[in-house]
């Protein structure tokens, strides 16, 4: 099992992973995380009671890895509820770094199955609501076990 820390200023949120249901994407954010890739990259959109979004290395909303990955979209886990990390896009296929937490199912059900979910806040969910945009990611630290 794959496991994450994503440390901000505003708290600590732990992440668990969906690798059975997105494992590419779940390793191309493994990946670009190991590399340090996000650290004190920043939340440059936030929407609330609809996601907090952050990935871009240009603090737009326009930047990405220098490359896309593929969307998974029909594991068992493909439903957007509170706390759940998903690949934002700029359409089908087109996903990089930048993913998105969400704040609400409410808001966030018509996402499913049009963007990959690939994990989920379990502990630290209150972090997403203290987010606000421009809020820097110090780090990511993936725990294997």
């Amino acid at each position: 099992m794959i496991t994450a820390e994503i440390h901000t200023a505003k708290g600590l949120m732990k992440v668990k992973f969906f690798e059975e249901d997105a494992p590419n994407t779940v390793a191309n954010f493994v990946k670009l995380s190991k590399s340090g890739f996000y650290n004190g990259l920043t939340f440059h959109r936030v929407i609330p009671d609809f996601v907090i979004q952050g990935g871009c290395p240009n603090g737009t909303g326009s930047g990405g890895p220098g490359y896309t990955i593929n969307c998974e979209l029909d594991g068992d886990n493909q439903y957007h509820d509170r706390g759940v990390l998903s690949m934002a896009h700029a359409g089908r296929n087109t996903g990089g770094s930048q993913f998105f937490i969400c704040h609400s199912r409410q808001n966030t059900s018509h996402l499913d199955r049009n963007h990959t979910c690939f994990g989920k806040v379990y502990e630290g969910l209150e972090v997403i609501d203290l987010i606000r945009a421009g809020d820097k990611i110090n780090k990511i630290v993936i725990l294997e076990e």
